[in-house]
């Protein structure tokens, strides 16, 4: 494929911190070029690599300079004039879904962008010092890891994610070009306790309503409404036929309610002040 881009998002999340890390790749021609985007609460930034710094693993493994990132969980020392970054972060198990997020969709030929999750949530531990400010993970600390690979992110898009003392929940809708045609797909899940509810277009879901700040999905008895209430983005870079060029704004604290219910009946009602969102229409 000459047109093409990959990459994954680590979460981690604390009472007082949450900081997320996307080391990608991306590949137009014989053009490579590669880098590690940091978003935390005040700020967002690129730091780019020479492709060549940039090592593929088994699973989502991947070296980028010094930095790594793995199963067991993220080292990172990067030290140059602008960003310094050191750390060590222990991820305890991980919680992979069963089978593709995106189900019979993930084996069709040409879709622009094909989506994974590699851990609903998950304990981490350990400290990151982030241009002089410590950040610790410990008792109560979560993650949570995803990824994406393709040619360009959706024209058209919301996607967000929060982790919650009880679970973790994510959501996906996005324009998808299908041949000469377009559709809605729909790709998420909702764990709460003992409880995993998954979400996806194959699963007949749809779109009941959307605004400029909600929407709201209807899949046979359920009902998940997604609000956000509070924004705080800073922009990110994104694939458009490859290239990194796409700015996008992306936010680890908005605020943002999650309603689910069945049959009328409310399972959950949970507003999250650190709440992932990208709400690109």
């Amino acid at each position: 494929m000459s047109k093409y881009f990959y990459g994954h998002y680590f979460k981690l999340q604390s009472a007082s911190n949450t900081i997320a890390f996307i080391p990608s790749y991306a590949k137009v021609g014989k053009a490579y070029t590669a880098s590690l985007q940091v978003i935390t609460k005040d700020e967002s930034m690129v730091i780019d690599f020479p492709y060549e710094e940039y090592l593929r693993g088994d699973g989502f493994e991947v070296k980028i300079g010094n930095s790594v990132f793995n199963k067991d969980g993220i080292e990172l020392d990067i030290d140059r004039e602008d960003v310094r970054i050191k750390g060590n972060i222990r991820f305890g198990e991980l919680a992979p879904l069963e089978g593709s997020i995106m189900g019979p969709f993930n084996y069709v030929p040409f879709m622009e962008c094909k989506h994974v999750v590699c851990s609903i949530k998950h304990k981490v531990s350990g400290k990151i010092e982030l241009n002089g400010k410590e950040l610790v993970f410990e008792d109560g600390s979560y993650g949570y890891i995803e990824g994406d690979r393709g040619r360009s992110f959706p024209s058209r898009y919301i996607w967000t994610h929060s982790l919650f003392d009880e679970g973790s929940v994510m959501l996906s809708v996005a324009d998808i070009p299908f041949g000469l045609f377009h559709f809605t797909g729909i790709i998420g899940f909702i764990k709460y306790k003992d409880i995993l509810f998954r979400i996806g277009t194959y699963k007949f879901a749809k779109v009941v309503e959307l605004t400029g700040n909600s929407v709201t999905v209807k899949q046979g008895k359920y009902i998940l409404i997604v609000k956000l209430l509070e924004k705080n983005a800073y922009p990110l870079k994104a694939p458009t036929k490859g290239k990194m060029e796409r700015i996008i704004k992306e936010s680890l604290y908005s605020k943002v309610r999650y309603v689910l219910s069945i049959k009328g009946e409310e399972i959950i009602n949970q507003v999250s002040e650190s709440a992932s969102m990208e709400f690109e229409l």
